[in-house]
C-alpha cells in the first residue's frame, strides 16, 4: 500500500484515456451485475421441499397438454387442500405489439390465488358469466378498459367456428397490493369450460394444474404422489414449485444461462483486449520513468507490482462502480415495466463472488504482459530511448 499514490499517479496520468477505458469498464461489469443476477435467477427454484403451492404439468413440454380427468384425481391425492387448472391461450390484442398473457381457468382458481383482490359482487358477475373475462389493473389502466367492456382477441393457437376471432366480456379488474407482484396485473383471465367448448380442436385438454397444499412439509411426498398418477402413461407429469414452472415457461425461448454466457464472454473477451492495449499503451509512454524508479532503487519485482497495480486497480474501479449501479438500473426497470418485467432487485451474493473473481483476473491479466516488459526493462537502453 505504501506505493498507493504512484499507482494512482501513473493511473491518471492520461485523464481523457483513463476515464475512456474506465467507462468502458464500468459498462461491461454493469451488463454482467445484471445479466448474472437473471442467469442465478433461472437457475433457483426448483425444489419442492417447503412449497405451499405447486404446478403440476407435463413431462414432456409445456406445451403438451394434459387430460381434464387428471383433475379429480389430483384432489383426491392425499395432502392436497384444493386444486384448479389454467390452460395458455396466446390471443392478440389488436397488434402483437399489444402482446400480454392470457389464459383460461378453472373453477376456484382465484382462490389458489389470495393475492388477487377482487370486489365481492365482480366475482360473482364473472363467474356467471360463460363469456365473461377479468383482467388486472394495470393492463384495465394501459388499454383504457372498464367495466362491461368487449374485449376482442385474435386467436394464435385455437380457432373458434373457424374464425381467428374471440370476444370477452370484461367482468371484473382485479388489483395485487405486493408491489414486487404488480407483473401479475398484465394478464386477462377467461373460464376454462368456455374456451373448451368454443376452440375447435381441443377438447377435454388443460395446461396445467394448480396445487395448493395442507402442509408445505409434506411437497416433496405429495409431488412425487401427483407424478405417479401419470406414471408410464402418454402424459406424464412434473410437479415442481410455481417459481421453477414460470422459469421453465420462459426458457423455452432458448438456454438463458447460455445465452447470457455467450454474450458475458464476447464482453469480457473485448474488454481484455481494450485494457490490455490501454496498459501497453500506458508503459510505452513512461519506460524513461520507469528506468529512473530502477535506477534510484525500485527493484524489478516492485516495478511489476506497480504496472500491474495500475491495472488491477483501474478494473477494480470499474468493476466496483458497474456492480453497485446494476441493482439501480434493475430495480428501475421494474418499476418503469409495472411489474410485468421481475428481476431481482439486489446482487445475489454468487455475482458479487464472481464480480470480484473477474476484476482480480482480468486487472492481472491485463496488465501481466506491460508488467512484464516494464520489469525487464534495461535502464541504459531505456534512458537512451532505444
Amino acid at each position: 500500500m505504501k506505493y498507493l499514490h504512484l499507482i494512482w499517479a501513473a493511473l491518471f496520468r492520461s485523464k481523457t484515456r483513463t476515464f475512456l477505458t474506465l467507462f468502458s469498464v464500468i459498462t461491461a461489469f454493469f451488463l454482467f451485475g445484471m445479466l448474472d443476477s437473471v442467469r442465478v435467477a433461472f437457475n433457483s427454484g426448483g425444489d419442492v421441499t417447503g412449497a405451499n403451492r405447486m404446478i403440476t404439468s407435463s413431462r414432456l413440454s409445456l406445451t403438451q397438454m394434459l387430460p381434464y380427468s387428471l383433475d379429480s384425481q389430483i384432489r383426491s391425492t392425499q395432502g392436497v387442500k384444493r386444486s384448479s387448472y389454467a390452460a395458455w391461450f396466446g390471443g392478440i390484442y389488436q397488434d402483437p405489439k399489444n402482446f400480454f398473457p392470457n389464459f383460461s381457468v378453472g373453477p376456484g382458481y382465484l382462490d389458489l390465488y389470495p393475492e388477487f383482490t377482487l370486489p365481492a359482487a365482480q366475482r360473482t358477475a364473472w363467474e356467471a358469466d360463460r363469456r365473461g373475462a377479468i383482467v388486472g389493473e394495470t393492463l384495465a389502466k394501459k388499454f383504457g378498459w372498464k367495466i362491461g367492456d368487449t374485449i376482442p382477441l385474435q386467436a394464435t393457437i385455437f380457432p373458434t367456428k373457424g374464425s381467428n376471432d374471440w370476444t370477452f366480456k370484461l367482468d371484473g379488474i382485479f388489483r395485487v397490493e405486493n408491489e414486487k407482484q404488480k407483473g401479475q396485473e398484465q394478464i386477462l383471465l377467461f373460464h376454462w369450460n368456455y374456451f373448451d367448448e368454443a376452440n375447435d380442436y381441443v377438447k377435454g385438454r388443460v395446461g396445467w394444474y394448480i396445487v395448493q397444499l395442507d402442509n408445505a412439509g409434506s411437497a416433496d411426498r405429495v409431488s412425487k404422489a401427483i407424478d405417479a398418477l401419470s406414471a408410464n402413461s402418454d402424459h406424464e407429469t412434473k410437479t415442481q414449485t410455481e417459481e421453477a414452472f414460470n422459469q421453465a415457461f420462459i426458457k423455452q425461448i432458448g438456454d438463458i444461462g447460455l445465452i447470457v454466457s455467450a454474450i458475458m464472454g464476447a464482453v469480457f473477451f473485448t474488454l481484455l483486449l481494450l485494457t490490455g492495449n490501454t496498459m501497453a499503451q500506458a508503459v510505452r509512454e513512461r519506460i524513461p520513468e520507469l528506468a529512473v524508479l530502477k535506477t534510484i532503487g525500485f527493484s524489478n519485482r516492485s516495478v511489476l507490482g506497480l504496472v500491474l497495480g495500475e491495472s488491477v486497480l483501474l478494473v477494480a474501479i470499474g468493476g466496483a462502480v458497474g456492480l453497485l449501479f446494476a441493482p439501480v438500473a434493475m430495480q428501475l426497470a421494474v418499476k418503469l415495466s409495472g411489474g410485468f418485467i421481475q428481476l431481482p432487485t439486489n446482487l445475489p451474493l454468487e455475482t458479487w463472488i464472481v464480480g470480484i473473481v473477474l476484476v482480480l483476473a482480468f486487472g492481472v491479466l491485463a496488465g501481466l504482459l506491460p508488467a512484464l516488459r516494464a520489469m525487464r526493462l534495461n535502464i541504459v537502453d531505456a534512458l537512451a530511448g532505444r
